[in-house]
């Protein structure tokens, strides 16, 4: 067992890897294993930090379109949206609308969970460019994708003079070909598609906006495709990976990030039941969906036995209407099932995991799902997204067969899958999958490996220094240089914060504190989440301060000894020492005779340690200065 100081938390993060079965190699405490890992990831991370200043130096001086600011008709557009907008989305708006004003092309990222309102965003970003005489180009990964988003911008753009087009294999080759044709001649504005867009017949009379949905899912000819319209036009690029705080953190200044942390106002968290397979309870969920007018998704992700679990349950519900659905069928066959299923012609879809990516059916609110045991977490997750879209409470059973003995890890996954249902729980249920992915989505796949052998949180932190010393920023002071060992009552009393976790997280949290606004910050939180702090906690925010402090003055320990304080400075400087001491009326001095140099300050009867040694870093720090 290793004990660690709580005020020295910050030097302990939890092992985030890409893979369950990595086989993380674990080094003694003596060796110097674990300093050479940390040296050759610093060594890669300052390369990729290089690297990401010179692409995003290359892009500020780059010239662009300067779109115009807003016009009464993009205020009446924007009015017409029949919901309220969350902050955080109006916020990703106005970030969106000022780089899209500038003269140099944008290049930002639009992060947010599933249903969190990403597409109405983007929609307003074409609209703005629109509205200046350019074209839109909406890129998504998949056919069924494009078809959705076109039915949703078609709808919002109704009333407007904007065309709209969607070039993907719903439609004929000749359509195909009448369609490139009027966006070469500038008659379509808006183009909605899958890679077929990137092809090289397709050409654009004046693009000025490229929509990227998902990125992460096209091929390496495309990717490079996409890298030459970054070139010259505006680029937004949305993703339902939520990108982690340190991360974007980290990134900042580097890449152009908008964040949607908050979920849609009216909106309900998914009902989930996890829960061996029982028909009758299956059946009365699905009956009590349509009872309500609502629709349902049944999962079966099997393709060769599909239209016999249809029939089954056709059987079961003769007045629903029935249809499946699988990835073998042809576009035509799709288009068609799609089709009935968003405009209520079918009530209850037998499907494969095809509805995971980004497919949007507000009436459809109940979610049932075959052999839950045997899918990925964030596979789950992503699915318990298709439901729980509109202001209807949405209902989730994720079941497995009775009396199936399932493993410890699928045990785990659902578990997790049960207990999480709050909005932007992608974060917590799926820490390692989501955080991973994420970070290797902006950061490159070359990048896993490096991740990998320390772990994502302790990566963010060796990039996020690399940054900064790229950047000509110096890096932060590590308070974690000094360590405090003084009688005081600092510690989180189990009455204030009830959940270790979360306990732990706000030792984390105040064990990183820099400086007197992280403090600031740190208090303002804890009131906001759990009330008042008590005295032993304020004790911990200010050893934690003043830990900070020593690091910067150089002191590497500060320790009680009876009645005394004891300093210990990495150097020496006897002229400064002599002016605190003078300054503290001779209460400091050095002892030089020692193994270890150092000051000793005595205590006064009755005066606490942390008073004493703010007394003194303060007498030190000024005459530092």
């Amino acid at each position: 067992m290793l004990y660690v100081p709580v005020t020295q938390l910050d030097l302990v993060s939890k092992y985030v890897g890409p893979r369950e079965d990595s086989g993380v190699k674990l080094n003694k405490l003596n060796s110097t294993e674990w300093q050479r890992t940390r040296s050759r990831v610093r060594a890669a991370v300052k390369d990729m930090a290089k690297e990401l200043i010179a692409l995003y130096s290359k892009r500020m001086h780059t010239e662009g379109y300067a779109f115009s600011p807003d016009t009464d008709w993009q205020r009446d557009f924007e009015e017409r949206f029949p919901y309220e907008e969350t902050d955080d989305q109006l916020r990703c708006i106005d970030e969106i609308k000022h780089d899209m004003e500038m003269a140099r092309p944008m290049d930002r990222l639009l992060c947010g969970d599933v249903g969190f309102g990403k597409t109405e965003v983007a929609i307003r970003a074409a609209f703005k460019a629109v509205m200046d005489g350019k074209q839109v180009a909406v890129l998504v990964p998949t056919t069924i994708l494009s078809w959705q988003h076109y039915q949703t911008f078609m709808q919002r753009m109704d009333g407007f003079p904007i065309t709209v087009e969607l070039l993907s294999r719903f439609r004929t080759p000749k359509q195909q070909e009448e369609i490139i044709r009027r966006l070469k001649s500038g008659e379509v504005d808006i183009v909605i598609g899958t890679h077929r867009i990137l092809q090289k017949d397709v050409e654009f009379k004046d693009l000025g906006l490229c929509i990227i949905d998902e990125e992460q899912r096209f091929g390496v000819a495309h990717k490079e495709r996409l890298k030459e319209l970054k070139t010259s036009v505006d680029v937004l690029t949305l993703s339902a990976t939520p990108i982690p705080r340190t991360l974007n953190m980290a990134m900042s200044g580097i890449r152009d990030m908008s964040t949607i942390e908050e979920a849609p106002q009216d909106r309900r968290p998914v009902q989930t039941y996890v829960m061996e397979y029982d028909r009758g309870v299956i059946l009365e969920a699905i009956k009590k969906e349509l009872r309500r007018g609502g629709q349902v998704f049944y999962l079966h992700n099997n393709i060769e036995s599909i239209s016999a679990c249809a029939a089954m349950l056709q059987r079961d519900l003769p007045d629903a209407r029935i249809a499946f659905a699988h990835g073998k069928m042809s576009e035509e066959e799709l288009s068609e099932i799609w089709r009935g299923l968003i405009e209520q012609e079918t009530d209850l879809l037998v499907c494969t995991t095809i509805i995971e990516s980004g497919v949007d059916v507000p009436n459809c609110n109940t979610l049932i799902i075959e052999n839950a045991d045997r899918l990925g977490l964030s596979q789950l997750y992503q699915l318990r997204g298709r439901v729980g879209r509109s202001n209807r409470r949405a209902f989730a059973y994720f079941t497995f067969t009775r009396g199936k003995t399932i493993s410890d890890v699928a045990q785990k996954r659902l578990s997790a899958i049960r207990d999480f249902t709050q909005f932007g729980s992608g974060f917590k249920i799926a820490l390692r999958d989501l955080e991973i992915r994420g970070a290797g989505n902006i950061l490159g796949a070359n990048q896993h490996g490096h991740m990998e052998s320390v772990g994502y949180e302790m990566y963010v932190r060796l990039l996020s220094e690399a940054i900064a010393e790229e950047k000509g920023e110096a890096p932060p002071q590590s308070a974690e240089e000094c360590a405090v060992d003084i009688a005081l009552d600092a510690h989180i009393p189990e009455e204030y914060i009830k959940e270790l976790n979360q306990r732990i997280d706000i030792y984390k949290r105040i064990a990183a504190i820099r400086s007197q606004e992280d403090a600031a910050d740190v208090i303002d939180e804890l009131i906001d989440r759990f009330g008042e702090p008590p005295t032993a906690v304020m004790g911990l925010i200010k050893v934690a301060t003043l830990r900070n402090m020593a690091s910067a003055l150089g002191i590497t320990e500060i320790r009680q000894n009876d009645s005394a304080l004891l300093f210990f400075p990495k150097e020496l400087d006897l002229e400064r020492i002599s002016m605190a001491t003078q300054k503290l009326q001779g209460r400091l001095t050095v002892d030089l005779m020692s193994s270890r140099p150092h000051l000793t300050a005595a205590l006064k009867t009755g005066e606490r340690p942390i008073e004493l040694m703010k007394t003194v870093l303060e007498a030190l720090r000024y005459e530092n200065e």
